[in-house]
């Protein structure tokens, strides 16, 4: 029920309101006589009152249903609507309720609750769709145990799917015909799945450590049947890995996948049958890129790890979403590194989600949507599954395992769900159980402290400065903590922060490590515990004044403030034994010249970059102790968003210039040792997605970008040339897509019979050509060129603004991801994003929203850009009809400024 103030606007769902429902579910039995234009929906629930709350009416949640039915204990029942709630009074203590309702799935274009794609009904009930089904207690906090019948024609649809085990199927009058589902475990409502349709599966039979065998099932469209071994193999990697580290078995007889090609998010952990987004599934070497195998590999493995960490053990109420999806984004990111053969790639992953985070989540945490990882409100659930819940939640988690341990953390998870299997519980029950493992921790000390990463928002700031002591030959490093003001939070106490520190010496040898008062002295990484605003910490011993390399492996989702010089910058990016920190300290260097260049008004033939950092790429670039991947990472420029970050008041068209021009500069300087890269790694024999071959790949693509970015400036045509030729005799997608991008980021001529003979060959593959889209909406904007092309291909005939992956292939890869196009002086760019966000609107919220989120910062940017983004948001705003998921967004950004 969406409640309103007198005003008419929405009013928010605060955390502190919480209170236990009033009634219990027991059991559902739900029949299903599916059809697209009018589903039948019956529901019996066994249900009881629950004692421990005030004796109130029965209060259920509902959504564009039809009711025609509703009966107790057998007999009709007299009832009323309050807006979308039905109410039942004067209900025992114990009774069964049967509802009886219908809707139309084929005009469900919201994509919630049940809807038809492609001919084939599905489900998604995640966070509140379940009442679009029927009428029901619609919270996570009640869980109950599910019959499913589904009845529907055979021709049409052959295939019935619910959670659980299949227990019964058979045939029907009329060419019809039914399956009936039981899930053995309760769940909540937003768990809840069914497809039906036509459909193949991939099939495999494992057998668990206790000797159990289990049915895995990949379900796709007949035709992409053969792009299912990735998926399947990494669901079984998926399974092999929980049991052997955190002995959590599979506990179903079959457990399976189906993809779509209509779905708002990537995928949906229902118990046992999980739905995903078909990028997410389907892939081979011919339509599927190295990131591609790489994102199925993380997501298959998110959704089967919430078997446990969400299905088994759930949250009692949405605040506490980070309870699964923090703890399950860090357990696929554990996942995917345990699956990497060496360090080198353990380190290359780690650096991929940290980047993630400092580009996408610290803009959350300094913006108007800025929220703790378990939120105090909200108007709208859907608005909140983020990467502040998610991927800042992983970092929180992962905190609490570099404070206990990793055999400490194990013990932590084992002890957990020993406490809580079959509850719905809060990140504070978590907390408990990984400190309650662990008494002899600091987590255990300082419990209550570290739990303001749950309850504060905003990235914390750790000002450090170091200072050495010849005389009596020690380092001092202070460190001051702080956390700016966030909505609603104007004041931060200090955090618990653990950070992993090293030192080396002016040669870049690692230096043993002693701190004042301690007779022991340590080699390697050191975890240092600040909970004081302020701390010092002074290292003994030392002959001459340490190179400090501070925040290893990003052991605190923090940003670092340290008066590095350039030389010692350029001593970690060659020496330093932590991959983050070396990689980190190219970024800084990467970083320090464009921030130089925008303050000097550097312009397109302004050289930004000095030659020690030319001849320090040049260095990484040609070090054969380096692999690949890395080498690509550490070569790869601060993104223009994060540069604006940095920035108090931001231009994007400077940004842009001086990023263009560092780009050109790298491509020019390093000429020749671009041409040894692409020839040193363009040949990587027979297709393999493993890490060595996916980083030679992205080495010679890089390669191959920065060649033609330089054929631009010099008139070379051999290069382009070969790069069209390469395009052409690509022998997998990665290399095809490199080739590709090549020639449409350095704007060569030959770029448009690419992309016709790229669309020629692939018209009929939807998400390759979501790729075909993405990559000209993205496309560096010289002299505005990109609005103009955006407003064409959404005229194309393969652009529908109804499929999600196809509005966000065009609309969301030119407002979000493409900043030096979008903020224009003329503010075409900002119209643009105001007329789509209200059309969208009125078709998806949901997507609408996460659009609406792309003028998030509106307040840094300098004018005319500031007036022109309050305006377009202003407008979206003052729709009468704007949903809440939208006008949640739109309100928050206005009030930020």
């Amino acid at each position: 029920m969406l409640l309103r103030d007198a005003q008419g606007q929405p009013i928010a769902i605060r955390r502190e309101d919480y209170a236990a429902p009033a009634y219990w579910i027991d059991t559902v039995d739900l029949t299903f006589d599916l059809d697209p234009a009018k589903t039948r929906v019956l529901n019996r629930m066994q249900m009881r009152r629950n004692p421990e709350a005030p004796v109130q009416p029965l209060r259920l949640d509902g959504d564009e249903l039809n009711l025609a039915r509703v009966l107790v204990n057998g007999q009709g029942a007299s009832f009323r609507m309050e807006g979308d709630q039905l109410v039942i009074d004067g209900l025992p203590d114990s009774f069964e309720l049967e509802i009886f309702t219908t809707c139309c799935p084929i005009k469900n274009t919201k994509l919630m609750g049940l809807f038809v794609s492609e001919d084939t009904f599905f489900t998604q009930c995640e966070a509140e769709g379940f009442r679009r089904i029927t009428y029901f207690l619609d919270r996570p906090d009640v869980m109950a145990s599910y019959t499913v019948t589904l009845r529907a024609a055979k021709a049409a649809y052959p295939v019935l799917l619910s959670n659980g085990n299949l227990v019964e199927q058979g045939e029907l009058p009329e060419g019809r015909h039914f399956a009936k589902w039981v899930d053995p475990f309760k769940k909540p409502s937003y768990l809840f799945a069914l497809v039906a349709g036509k459909l193949v599966a991939r099939e495999q039979r494992i057998k668990a450590r206790s000797g159990k065998e289990h049915l895995l099932q990949v379900y796709v469209r007949a035709g992409d049947l053969d792009k299912t071994e990735h998926a399947m193999n990494s669901l079984i990697n998926s399974v092999l890995w929980d049991e052997a580290r955190f002995g959590l078995p599979l506990d179903l007889d079959r457990f399976m996948i189906v993809a779509t090609s209509d779905f708002n998010m990537g995928a949906m952990e229902n118990k046992g049958l999980n739905i995903f987004n078909t990028k997410y599934v389907l892939a081979n070497q011919a339509t599927a890129t190295d990131a591609d195998y790489s994102n199925i590999e993380s997501v298959v493995g998110h959704e089967y790890f919430h078997n446990w960490s969400g299905d088994r053990v759930t949250c009692r109420d949405w605040f506490q979403l980070s309870l699964k999806e923090g703890l399950t984004v860090f357990r696929d990111q554990e996942f995917s590194q345990d699956l990497c053969a060496d360090a080198s790639a353990r380190a290359v992953k780690r650096i991929e989600d940290v980047r993630v985070l400092r580009t996408a989540q610290f803009p959350e945490d300094a913006g108007p949507m800025a929220h703790p990882v378990r939120p105090d409100s909200y108007i709208e659930i859907s608005n909140f599954y983020t990467v502040t819940i998610y991927e800042k939640g992983a970092e929180v988690v992962r905190m609490m395992q570099t404070l206990v341990g990793r055999k400490g953390f194990e013990k932590g998870i084992t002890l957990y769900f020993e406490r809580h299997d079959g509850q719905a519980v809060t990140c504070d029950d978590f907390a408990q159980a990984i400190a309650d493992a662990n008494p002899e921790s600091e987590l255990a000390r300082l419990l209550p402290q570290f739990k303001r990463w749950y309850s504060q928002a905003g990235t914390p700031r750790l000002a450090a400065h170091g200072v050495y002591d010849a005389q009596n030959r020690s380092y001092t490093l202070s460190v001051v903590q702080s956390c700016p003001p966030t909505p609603g939070q104007p004041t931060k106490e200090p955090f618990v922060i653990p950070l992993n520190i090293g030192l080396l010496d002016a040669s870049g040898r690692e230096l043993p490590m002693q701190l004042e008062g301690e007779g022991d002295v340590t080699r390697g990484t050191r975890t240092l515990v600040l909970s004081r605003a302020g701390e010092q910490i002074t290292f003994v011993g030392l002959d001459a004044e340490p190179v400090p390399s501070i925040l290893r492996g990003f052991s605190a989702p923090v940003i670092l403030d340290f008066e590095y010089t350039d030389a010692q910058l350029l001593t970690l990016l060659a020496n330093d034994p932590d991959p983050f920190n070396r990689w980190e300290a190219g970024q800084r260097l990467g970083l320090r010249a464009a921030l130089q260049g925008i303050a000097a008004l550097a312009t397109d033939t302004t050289p930004v970059l000095n030659d020690a950092y030319i001849d320090a790429m040049r260095s990484v670039l040609r070090n054969p102790q380096l692999d690949a991947a890395f080498k690509e990472l550490v070569l790869t420029l601060p993104s223009e968003t994060y540069i604006a970050e940095q920035l108090d008041v931001v231009d994007p068209q400077r940004v842009h210039l001086v990023r263009e021009a560092m780009r050109a500069q790298l491509a020019t300087a390093l000429f020749a040792d671009w041409q040894w890269a692409y020839e040193e790694n363009h040949d990587t024999g027979a297709y393999s997605p493993d890490p060595t071959s996916s980083g030679r790949r992205a080495l010679a693509g890089m390669a191959l970008n920065f060649l033609c970015l330089a054929a631009r400036s010099s008139g070379d045509v051999v290069w382009p040339g070969k790069t069209l030729q390469r395009f052409k005799d690509a022998g997998n997608m990665t290399d095809r897509f490199n080739a590709l991008n090549a020639l449409v980021a350095s704007g060569h001529s030959l770029a448009a019979q690419a992309l016709a003979r790229f669309h020629a060959i692939f018209k009929d593959e939807a998400l390759v050509i979501d790729k075909w889209f993405s990559l000209q909406a993205g496309a560096p904007d010289r002299g505005g060129d990109i609005l103009p092309l955006v407003k064409q291909l959404m005229k194309h005939p393969d652009f529908s603004l109804k499929n999600p992956n196809r509005a966000r292939s065009v609309i969301f890869s030119y407002c979000s991801a493409n900043p030096g196009a979008f903020h224009r002086p003329d503010a075409a760019g900002y119209v643009f994003w105001s007329e789509r966000v209200i059309e969208l609107d009125a078709i998806n919220p949901q997507v609408a929203a996460r659009l609406a989120r792309a003028l998030d910062r509106w307040s840094k940017l300098a004018e005319p850009y500031r007036s022109a983004a309050r305006e377009a948001i202003a407008r979206v705003a003052a729709k009468p009809d704007l949903s809440k998921d939208t006008h949640e967004v739109v309100t928050r950004a206005l009030a930020g400024n």
